[in-house]
């Protein structure tokens, strides 16, 4: 899959931007406990994206996944180890292109450019959630999170995991997420996930809302309010902890 020029510039634009950010609330205080992760403070978030930046760094190098993995890392003190990650991705990615065959856990894309995505992405996450032990959150970019409801949704939710129906939410339900002009609809059950774009056919529940207020809902950020859903409560709240179980 190619990644136009432009599309990678955006994504590494704010894998900077929200890099940057979040070095900046880490240093607000590395013991803030984080409430949208049970048992983390901030030092653990800083260091989790470090190890995830290391993860890329390696798997752009071999093309496939170290072994063995992961190093230890606890002797580091975690601002340091987070601010020479945090410049290495954005390097190694620049560096190596859009292009470049390599792993990835998506059965359609096995570029580098799948990185460009998935690393912007999980930075604007950890961002918000740094951000939210510090009462200090900021919006995230309506593209990006438009961009991140379509990840969560065709890549995660959409992906071929679940034939053996490993799932404790069958949710047997069909459920359209909108947002800022644009659908998803998507139709859940034990052993598949098939997510089409566009607002076709009945659904049983649909949540709407700002691109921000959605994709921070569906990686269990942030709280949907009434207004924001309509139909079978009971299926959006089981659709919900489906994505959970495909997003952790």
């Amino acid at each position: 899959m190619s990644l136009p020029p432009e599309r990678a510039a955006f994504y590494l634009t704010h894998l900077r931007s929200d890099s940057a950010r979040l070095a900046e609330v880490g240093r607000m205080g590395l013991p803030a406990e984080v409430p949208s992760c049970p048992g983390w403070t901030v030092e653990s978030v800083l260091r989790h994206v470090a190890q995830v930046y290391l993860h890329k760094l390696k798997v752009l190098e071999l093309a496939a996944l170290p072994d063995p993995w992961p190093p230890n890392l606890d002797e580091r003190d975690a601002l340091e180890l987070y601010d020479e990650t945090r410049a290495a991705i954005v390097v190694a990615l620049t560096e190596a292109g859009t292009e470049l065959p390599t792993w990835t856990f998506s059965p359609s894309d096995k570029t580098s450019g799948f990185w460009y995505r998935r690393m912007a992405l999980e930075t604007v996450m950890h961002r918000i959630d740094a951000e939210l032990a510090h009462k200090v959150v900021t919006p995230v970019d309506r593209d990006l999170a438009l961009d991140g409801i379509d990840e969560i949704l065709t890549v995660m939710l959409g992906g071929p995991w679940w034939e053996e129906g490993d799932t404790k939410h069958p949710v047997n339900a069909t459920i359209r997420i909108t947002s800022a002009g644009r659908s998803w609809t998507c139709r859940v059950d034990a052993t598949s996930a098939v997510v089409t774009p566009g607002s076709e056919g009945d659904v049983d529940a649909e949540l709407f809302g700002d691109p921000d207020d959605i994709f921070l809902w569906l990686w269990g950020r942030r709280d949907l309010s009434m207004e924001q859903s309509s139909g079978n409560d009971t299926a959006v709240q089981e659709f919900r902890a489906r994505i959970a179980e495909c997003s952790t």
